[in-house]
């Protein structure tokens, strides 16, 4: 995250006493001591933000931008260790409440302002879909309270595969966990430096030294260990990134760690800048991250800081020190903060699109936010005369009472719209009970139906379509979770057909049509879901644990199966699963071999397999441009959207005792793909069915279980 605090620097540690100014108890310092600006750094900052902001804007091209929030890690780590050394040097303490309040002055004002934006914004049914209302309005609450890290822990968000559908706000995850830095730090060091008086002979500083290297060495220890058992939570967990704050303490604490000679610093500099630049474009969503591969960037930024010569122009030093760079390293918080917000929103602006250059012109308007909120917001909030002039818990009290300004609009927000989101999903629940004629499917694969138009029809709304989805989420296992949890559905009658439902997300959406099928057809449903991990034998491309859950789960649900008394077995998967090409001539190849593996155990036991081509993927939501533009503007190419070769299709094709559903031509005609059909919305999010849709597709998945368990009971 970046941090306001561009002008604290390491500068004369060892000598603070000879310009300490010393202020009145009461009142709130902007600095225990004047410190010098490093011109380099801020240049640094300036790559970072820039790193974060073309990976969320172009993801494909800057694949490893996120490392720019580490570049800020250390950075934060390196002013602020600085900051707190000099004030515990020259005083013998560190005032906890004024440094919180120069903290609360110089973040909270640009930040909570983007909040209110983004709680506003929440209010509006036109830019954000009512169904995420919820979700929207519980992480603006995370993140006005500096939370949001934990919240997105907590919820397994994943963070680089971006999964889920993110909110306005998720880019806050960062600014909670430097907060949180900012609590904690001082207090270790304080601790320390008590430590080091009372046991040590009063080596505040060799104690302070210590302490945070052991901090420092035990949080990098601890992601290590985190990313490998746990990735989605361990981006965000706090103590898994204490070691990058730390990293930049050492740099600021030990002088033999700044180097000056001019050689030294000429390469250490370009190294640092070179293996940044290669990170952010060869890093991507597979790269296990933070874990140990984070050490990569947080080094090259602690190399870059600690090059200080600036002797000749060409030095990064120098050139990290010109005025665009500067710039950029100025308005580089609040840069962070709007960026991420207008991302969200624009494709819900109904004269908005995703062409080049409207993503040009949404770059050059968060330089243009960002801008006018440091020359508004921050730099106006940080020397405001009634909160510097006053005591400390002045600007605390202010700060926690704009903070509740914020939550109340947020929770405005929601008691706005709860009507409306409490009738869509009652309108929901109406339309799977009671769908119109030729809906959906229908009006394609039903020759009765054909020529039926719903004109603009479009059930579920696009602004619910995201909760469109199955309940049972207790059966859908995700991330580094390798259980093989099965549910059970239907009837209990022990003579029933047992059908099980296999595979990852895809699978997954089918869920409800198929128990509302077993109920009606007197079948013993049998599920078993993970997220990305197709039931196939070839193991995924993804590295590290993710990877290791998966072959352990399809292992577990292998055992499972050959255990079940089973009478056809369903599967489905999306197309565009990474998968290993060891031993193959591609990934292609290697993927229909493992489909074709994994359903050989069951089919050697004359178990008929079910399965189907899988669905056009977005994007993005199609739901983005249904709920601001024409129904005919909001078609896809087929050629963009529709995966080619399928594997599972080609695994399925000729092979005896497998079932190949088709549904491509519900989807797309000769050219391109709808996301309306027949009145039905299709998608819940870019590659993810409704429910309502699903069930439009019910008689023929019932016909060809039927199909196939007819054949099977056949002599």
């Amino acid at each position: 995250m970046p941090s306001a605090d561009h002008d604290l620097g390491p500068q004369h540690l060892n000598v603070p006493s000879r310009s300490v100014v010393r202020e009145p108890a009461d009142r709130s310092p902007e600095h225990a001591e004047p410190s010098r600006f490093i011109p380099h750094v801020q240049g640094l900052r300036a790559i970072a933000v820039l790193a974060v902001v073309l990976y969320h804007f172009w993801p494909a091209r800057f694949s490893g931008g996120y490392v720019g929030v580490d570049i800020f890690f250390v950075i934060s780590g390196f002013l602020i260790t600085a900051h707190l050394m000099r004030e515990l040097t020259a005083t013998g303490t560190v005032r906890l409440s004024q440094f919180w309040a120069r903290r609360a002055r110089r973040l909270l004002p640009a930040s909570l302002l983007v909040l209110l934006f983004c709680a506003l914004v929440a209010m509006s049914p036109y830019l954000t879909p009512t169904s995420a209302l919820p979700n929207e309005v519980r992480e603006i609450l995370a993140s006005t309270f500096y939370v949001e890290n934990w919240y997105l822990a907590l919820n397994s968000a994943d963070y680089l595969n971006h999964a889920g559908d993110p909110t306005t706000v998720q880019h806050y995850w960062s600014l909670s966990l430097e907060e949180q830095f900012y609590v904690m730090w001082p207090l270790i060091m304080l601790l320390a430096a008590w430590l080091g008086i009372r046991f040590f002979r009063g080596a505040r500083r060799r104690a302070v030294l210590i302490a945070l290297g052991a901090v420092t060495i035990a949080s990098f220890i601890f992601c290590v260990i985190f990313t490998i058992t746990d990735p989605a939570p361990a981006y965000f967990v706090t103590f898994g990134r204490m070691w990058q704050f730390g990293v930049g303490a050492m740099v600021a604490l030990i002088p033999a760690l700044r180097i000056r000679n001019a050689i030294g610093s000429f390469v250490l500099g370009w190294a640092g800048v070179i293996v940044l630049l290669v990170v952010i474009f060869r890093f991507d969503g597979q790269t296990p991250f933070p874990g140990y591969m984070a050490a990569i960037p947080t080094l090259a930024a602690a190399a870059v800081i600690a090059a200080s010569n600036t002797e000749r122009w060409w030095y990064p030093t120098r050139l990290l020190g010109i005025r665009p760079a500067q710039f950029v390293g100025d308005i580089s918080y609040s840069l962070y903060l709007w960026h991420w917000p207008l991302i969200i929103i624009a494709p819900s602006v109904p004269f908005w699109g995703l062409t080049i250059y409207h993503r040009l012109a949404l770059l050059a308007l968060c330089f243009v936010l960002a801008w006018l909120t440091k020359r508004f917001v921050e730099d106006p909030a940080r020397g405001w005369k009634v909160l510097t002039s006053r005591p400390a818990r002045v600007t605390l009290w202010s700060s926690l009472a704009a903070m509740l300004v914020v939550a109340a609009t947020a929770g405005l927000a929601w008691s706005v719209n709860a009507p409306t989101y409490n009738a869509g999903v009652r309108a929901i629940a109406e339309l799977r009970q009671n769908p119109p004629e030729c809906f959906g499917a229908a009006v394609v694969l039903d020759a009765s139906c054909a020529g039926t138009d719903f004109g603009t029809t479009i059930l579920p709304a696009p602004g619910f379509a995201g909760v469109d989805r199955p309940s049972d989420e207790q059966c859908f296992v995700q991330l580094n979770d390798a259980r093989p949890v099965s549910c059970e559905f239907g009837s209990d009658d022990p003579e029933a057909p047992r059908i099980a439902l296999v595979g990852d997300s895809h699978a997954y959406q089918l869920l409800s049509t198929f128990q509302t099928m077993a109920e009606q057809n007197g079948w013993h449903l049998t599920t078993f879901f993970k997220g990305a991990c197709p039931w196939n034998t070839t193991p995924l491309s993804t590295p590290g644990a993710f990877g290791e859950a998966c072959s352990e789960w399809r292992a577990g649900v292998t055992e499972a199966l050959a255990d079940a008394d089973l009478d056809a077995v369903f599967t489905a998967a999306i197309a565009t699963t990474p998968y290993s090409a060891a031993g193959y001539d591609s990934a292609h190849d290697a993927a229909v071999a493992g489909y074709r593996d994994a359903w050989s155990e069951v089919l050697d036991r004359g178990i008929p397999v079910i399965t189907v081509v899988d669905n056009p993927v977005w994007e993005t939501d199609p739901n983005k441009c249904l709920r601001t533009k024409d129904l005919s503007l909001c078609d896809g190419p087929r050629s963009e959207l529709l995966v080619a070769d399928d594997p599972l299709r080609d695994a399925a094709s000729g092979l005896e005792g497998v079932t190949l559903l088709d549904f491509t031509d519900v989807f797309c005609d000769a050219d391109t793909c709808a996301p309306v059909v027949g009145g039905a919305n299709v998608y819940r999010d870019q590659d993810h069915l409704t429910v309502s849709f699903v069930d439009t597709l019910a008689p023929w998945y019932t016909a060809a279980i039927s199909d196939a368990l007819q054949e099977r009971t056949t002599p």
